[in-house]
């Protein structure tokens, strides 16, 4: 497929994933704009309302608010629309962390609490990166959770990758040391690494992790290795504090946000930006293999906006 047609393909699917949060958030923002005579107080009070509302957060949407504020009476910009576009390139701007260049070989280290779409999420990243020739494996180490390497196991062969996994209650370490050697061995560029999620022990989540680090700094010192949390959007708030837990057990380096195609509450990717100053790498806006897309601050916007992709290359 042309890389074009490709594009507007990915855009295709953004703008239809944030169908949802179009419904509520920018609607909203349209039909506040269509009926404001005078940019004032009350306009950015409700304009204010309605981003909290959507699930951006205090602290972003202040300062969304301020620089509103401050470019308007600076541009004396008296028109609505004006105002908007400009609230636009605002929110491009407080998205807009680049992501890291990607080094090989890579460890994956997958984070995030059940039920958020961790397991379909690294499937869907093994097969990203092996459709672009890159040697992917997978090692379940989430083995508190018997349907885990299981399901891991389905997305294995569906990727056509290899997965390296241990019985039910081993050493999540024990799997990632063999994981490692494999990986080794036959010249992998990926590993992806799934990990338990029980935030309700922090202290043993932590203790977890820094073990499996330790394993894999010794014994694979070549590797780039990346913390990555997995958050689902509908949770949104609650999973921003979940996101701020697994920061205080992990360097996260990336988030991948989930089920963004079903949450009415988009903003939560402007929130994690303000709150956690960490880049969203990915975001999943269906349940297809080929809906987990990498993010792009002002493609997001546009399609949360109803823009066209023809006038985002403007």
């Amino acid at each position: 497929m042309p890389e074009k047609e490709k594009k507007k393909g990915f855009f295709s699917k953004l703008f239809a994933g944030l169908g949802k949060t179009r419904g509520n958030m920018t609607e909203k923002v349209e039909t506040l704009v269509r009926e404001t005579r005078k940019i004032d107080d009350d306009f950015y009070d409700e304009l204010e309302d309605i981003l909290i509302l959507s699930d951006c957060g205090m602290k972003a949407t202040m300062s969304m608010i301020d620089e509103l504020k401050e470019r308007v009476k600076e541009q004396k910009v008296t028109d609505a629309n004006v105002a908007k576009d400009m609230l636009k390139d605002i929110m491009v701007k407080e998205m807009d962390i680049p992501r890291p260049p990607l080094k090989w070989p890579m460890v994956m280290l997958i984070v995030g609490v059940n039920g958020v779409g961790k397991t379909t999420t690294i499937g869907k990243l093994a097969l990203r990166f092996q459709a672009i020739d890159r040697r992917v494996m997978i090692a379940a180490a989430d083995t508190f959770r018997a349907a885990a390497s299981e399901q891991l196991s389905i997305w294995a062969d569906r990727a056509r990758v290899p997965i390296v996994r241990h019985a039910e209650g081993a050493d999540p370490a024990a799997v990632v040391y063999d994981a490692v050697q494999s990986a080794k061995a036959n010249d992998v560029d990926l590993l992806l690494v799934d990990t338990a999620g029980r935030l309700h022990n922090k202290k043993n989540l932590m203790d977890e992790l820094d073990k499996m680090r330790r394993v894999i700094d010794r014994d694979f010192p070549e590797a780039d290795v990346r913390c990555i949390l997995v958050l689902d959007a509908t949770t949104g708030q609650n999973g921003l504090v979940q996101a701020k837990v697994f920061k205080e057990v992990c360097e996260v380096g990336g988030i991948i946000l989930t089920k963004l195609d079903g949450t009415a509450k988009g903003g939560i990717a402007l929130a994690i930006r303000q709150e956690l100053n960490v880049p969203v790498w990915y975001i999943g806006v269906g349940e297809g293999i080929d809906d987990l897309q990498p993010f792009d601050a002002r493609e997001f916007v546009n399609a949360l906006f109803g823009d066209s992709e023809e006038k985002k290359d403007v």
